[in-house]
């Protein structure tokens, strides 16, 4: 299958795209399409406040522009989905956020769930959002590991944070599936959902899940608009 699903990591933290290389790796296929994973240079190195989000969201439009006859499909590799919106009405080529999938993921995994973010600053947004898109009435809780991106780095403390996390969400807020509320948590969701015994969604993962779906099913990007009557 010829193109290319470009998922692009908003910021400018390398380590952070080889983790959600890593996450995707098991989606790759002889067959396609190909998955390449890029780091937005001009990006900043975490995305933890709306000025990050704003800032980013022009220099992400022109490199996708630059890649849109190789695409097959965009996946946009960070929680906030910065840019969806802007990126769907420029390109033809179907464009996932990872937080849209990964909640709409979770939704057919349990009842109710539960977000792991990173900062208390991020949960404003995620509230703000998760109202937008309709769901906040499945919604169990919404609580923060208290870190960084770049303090992501420390497996052992952030595996520590998450846990004690998804624990609370689990079984105080009564989430009965989990999502990972940022890109830079990848490699950490085989080990909590064992540590959890609850689904966990890398919502990377489950973008580009559905960016395979659309790709191999030939749904575009923009909605054919009808003749008016």
């Amino acid at each position: 299958m010829s193109g290319t699903i470009f998922v692009i990591n908003p910021n400018s933290n390398g380590a952070v795209t080889a983790g959600i290389d890593s996450a995707v790796a098991p989606l790759r296929s002889v067959d396609g399409p190909a998955i390449e994973c890029l780091t937005l240079a001009e990006g900043p190195p975490g995305i933890q406040s709306q000025r990050d989000i704003d800032g980013l969201i022009s220099p992400m439009l022109r490199r996708a522009a630059a890649l849109e006859n190789e695409a097959s499909a965009f996946v946009i590799a960070c929680f906030s989905d910065p840019g969806m919106y802007a990126l769907r009405e420029q390109s033809e080529k179907p464009v996932l956020g990872i937080a849209e999938c990964g909640v709409l993921t979770a939704l057919t995994l349990g009842q109710r769930f539960g977000v792991i973010a990173i900062l208390p600053g991020s949960i404003p947004r995620h509230l703000r959002y998760f109202g937008a898109m309709g769901v906040t009435d499945r919604l169990a809780g919404d609580l923060s590991i208290g870190l960084t991106v770049a303090e992501l780095a420390d497996d052992a403390r952030t595996m520590g944070r998450m846990t004690e996390v998804g624990r609370s969400l689990r079984d105080t807020h009564h989430a009965d599936v989990l999502v990972m509320g940022c890109a830079g948590m990848a490699r950490f969701r085989e080990p909590l959902e064992k540590a959890l015994g609850v689904p966990v969604v890398e919502p990377t993962q489950a973008a580009v899940t559905m960016a395979i779906g659309r790709a191999r099913l030939g749904w575009g990007g923009r909605p054919l608009q009808g003749n008016a009557a």
